[in-house]
């Protein structure tokens, strides 16, 4: 899955309602009930918490890399103290060679992974040679249902290829609309450029509407950078879903993606091409408090550790699973998930690393995804379900909510389920740490996944004798509620003779997820207290 956010209609990338409320820079730390703003409750609980001890939390972050000597994340990132950093000898025996900070499973001895195709692809990658052009009626019925299956891959892949071109074309659309808005008036696009652009045709006319609505909830400059952004990730996804994967992969990793039980490969260059995702992230989790730089991150005793197994495109299962594995092996107590796809075909291997990780008591925590879709209608992976059948209880699913309040409380952009997602969390306009000593806004249930990761990690801090599965339970006890209703993730953006109107559906929160709340740190930190832990 993409790890930035899906887009829907001609809202890219923005997940903005045309709700419009002032946003506090740090919302995602705030609490409902004290600061009106439906945070993660994270500055109430330290209040609460007052002088008591605290024991630090490995956090692993599975992601894009992380820049490890950003000014806001450098005393916070995780070091292998039993590992002599570039002598180039595996000094812990872990069979990692210099893995100071973590690993990564996207590099081989020169070059990164980037761009990679996405699951869907790598399958049809697979089967076309096999059964492109053919008709298969009779035989072996292994060979039948393979057939079968190829015929679903195709319809798909090509319906995916033909959305990803449509959403590259829109993207450098609306870029270059704003690319005439400068040249027109001589500055750079804003609210207030847009409004004055004296737009030459209809067209023009139809997108400077759009743009009002956008621009109500949204900045613009950060707006435009994840267009370009988005751009750039799609353009990229068009490209490498019509490369050969596996040969790529080899050629650059050097391992065998077809062995799934294959350790060890990979480098420790943890940064990566692109690690702009992954630091932002991490800044959520764990940014530096006391450094009165950029921004406070919602856990003060944490470490991130970082594992870069999250290409632009869909990752492996078998980078993900052994991610897991590393993390569990060296200490982590949390691991953050902001990614995830709609096709496992190796699923068995990451079933067994988290129940790898369950029975050493380290709690996952996991984006919903970022395609206004029910995940009790389709699944997405990876998943807290086993294919034997049973359900792990070191699981938490995320989806995202937004500081605008009322019906604009869930993000327009979120998964959500009533039996699958566990509750939501701050996802919208989420300030925070990214490459080049830099901090910007993001928005998805990329940001709500570590919203959550770092209250777990601040319960486990401050709460060590609690067991993963019982943090879980807690955080999901203590969510805070809301009885009102709410806009179901989705809507549209329809022409009216006044204009575009956003057209939605209003439903209760308990209607959209599991415990039908918001995470919330303080409710949490009270109920342990009261409970004497």
């Amino acid at each position: 899955m993409r790890k930035s956010i899906y887009l829907l209609g001609i809202l890219l990338w923005s997940g903005v309602t045309l709700a419009q409320k002032t946003r506090p820079e740090n919302w995602y730390l705030l609490d409902p009930t004290v600061d009106k703003v439906y945070g993660a409750g994270i500055e109430e609980a330290y209040k609460t918490l007052g002088d008591r001890k605290a024991e630090k939390v490995i956090v692993a972050v599975i992601d894009s890399g992380v820049e490890v000597d950003h000014e806001d994340l450098k005393d916070v990132i995780w070091t292998n103290e039993d590992e002599i950093p570039g002598n180039g000898i595996d000094d812990d025996n872990n069979g990692y060679i210099d893995d100071v900070h973590g690993w990564s499973f996207l590099g081989g001895a020169e070059e990164d992974i980037n761009y990679e195709a996405t699951e869907l692809a790598r399958i049809y990658q697979e089967l076309k040679p096999k059964y492109d052009g053919k008709e298969v009626t009779s035989g072996d019925e292994k060979v039948r249902k393979e057939y079968e299956y190829w015929l679903e891959i195709e319809k798909a892949y090509k319906e995916d290829m033909e959305m990803n071109q449509q959403q590259y074309q829109t993207m450098e659309l609306l870029l270059a609309y704003m690319e005439r808005v400068e040249k027109q008036t001589g500055a750079k696009f804003s609210k207030e450029t847009n409004k004055s652009y004296l737009a030459p045709d209809d067209r023009d006319k139809r997108i400077q509407n759009v743009m009002k609505l956008i621009l109500m909830g949204s900045d613009a400059e950060s707006f435009k950078h994840e267009l370009e952004h988005g751009a750039e990730a799609y353009g990229g996804m068009i490209k490498y879903n019509k490369v050969d994967s596996d040969s790529l992969r080899r050629a650059v990793v050097g391992d065998n993606p077809e062995d799934l039980v294959e350790k060890f490969y990979g480098c420790n260059r943890y940064e990566g091409p692109d690690a702009m995702h992954g630091s932002h992230v991490s800044g959520i989790i764990a940014a530096n408090r006391t450094n009165n730089l950029g921004i406070i991150g919602e856990a003060n005793n944490v470490e991130i550790m970082v594992l870069r197994a999250v290409p632009n495109g869909d990752e492996r299962d078998k980078d993900v699973a052994n991610a897991i594995i590393y993390a569990v092996d060296n200490g982590a107590k949390v691991i953050n998930m902001s990614f995830g796809k709609y096709y496992s075909p190796d699923k068995e291997a990451v079933d067994a690393a988290v129940k790898y990780a369950e029975e050493h008591d380290v709690l996952l925590v996991h984006a919903a995804g970022n395609e206004a879709k029910d995940k009790d209608v389709e699944d997405s992976y990876p998943m807290r379900y086993m294919n034997d059948g049973t359900e792990t209880t070191n699981w938490i699913e995320v989806g995202a909510s937004s500081y605008k309040g009322g019906k604009d409380l869930i993000a327009s952009f979120s998964n959500y389920g009533r039996t699958k997602v566990d509750f939501f969390a701050p996802g919208v306009d989420i300030y925070s740490t990214v490459p080049d000593q830099k901090y910007e806004d993001a928005s998805g249930t990329s940001m709500a996944c570590p919203s959550v990761a770092g209250v777990a990690a601040l319960i486990r801090s401050y709460f060590p004798e609690l067991t993963a599965a019982e943090v879980r339970d807690v955080l999901m006890k203590t969510v805070v509620m809301y009885k009102g209703k709410v806009y179901k993730p989705g809507g549209m953006i329809v022409e009216t003779k006044k204009g575009p109107k956003e057209k939605k559906v209003k439903v209760t929160v308990a209607e959209l997820c599991i415990t039908g709340g918001f995470v919330n740190a303080n409710n949490a930190v009270k109920y342990l207290l009261e409970q004497g832990k």
